[in-house]
């Protein structure tokens, strides 16, 4: 049979009521809906289980905001997909996208691909950010160390090298946090508790974009911090 002729054939099934008539498209709307329902359940709880750390996140962006406020930077780094959200961080603080907010000191130490693969050949990549840390950080800086599993053996040893040098460390981690949740390095800790890759990534976008706002709370009402910060 040619391909007119098929094509005929099933203009013919789809004028009789055919297979290829759609019919079987009439509850795609429903399913479609009821699979969206579905997809949104599976966030619900870990945004409900984020939104009740609001205790530990007042905390991180008081002890974020300090630190800002006596002029130290926020240095922020991960691996893999979290690399790119380190780079989004570094410049939501740099450059708000909310005119009138102030600008604050922050990099990215996942940018610099000659200095991160350079450090990878030699030391390997579990030294890259330690590495970084220890030769352009300040003991009155931020580190804060992105894994989407809690188990990046970079983003620990960069925090380890951070909270060695005497800088406030924060941690984002999915699932129940991993080797960042048990290590005594970390001082601050949010968790996007979720086995789903995905969802963890949604939920540390907001947790960074909630961070930002919050620190910005405290250093606008600079009552808020403790009296001997206050300059």
């Amino acid at each position: 049979m040619t391909d007119a002729s098929r094509l005929a054939a099933g203009d013919g099934a789809a004028a009789a009521g055919g297979p290829s008539s759609g019919n079987g498209m009439a509850g795609a709307p429903e399913q479609a809906a009821d699979e969206a329902a579905r997809l949104f359940e599976l966030r619900s709880a870990p945004v409900r289980d984020f939104a009740g750390q609001a205790a530990a996140v007042a905390s991180a962006c008081h002890a974020m905001a300090a630190r800002f406020h006596q002029g130290g930077k926020l240095v922020v780094f991960g691996i893999g997909g979290s690399s790119t959200d380190a780079q989004h961080v570094a410049v939501e603080f740099v450059h708000p996208v909310i005119v009138g907010k102030r600008a604050l000191p922050a990099i990215s130490l996942t940018t610099d691909v000659a200095t991160v693969t350079g450090v990878a050949a030699r030391e390997g990549l579990a030294g890259v950010f330690a590495h970084q840390i220890r030769h352009l950080a300040e003991p009155a800086d931020l580190a804060l160390g992105i894994s989407a599993d809690g188990n990046c053996e970079s983003v620990l040893a960069g925090l380890r090298a951070a909270r060695l040098l005497g800088m406030l460390t924060i941690a984002l981690a999915g699932g129940g946090g991993g080797a960042l949740a048990a290590s005594p390095v970390v001082d601050h800790l949010l968790l996007a508790r979720s086995a789903d890759p995905r969802i963890v990534k949604e939920i540390q976008v907001t947790m960074y974009h909630v961070l930002w706002e919050l620190v910005h709370v405290f250093l606008e009402q600079p009552g808020l911090l403790a009296p001997e910060v206050v300059r």
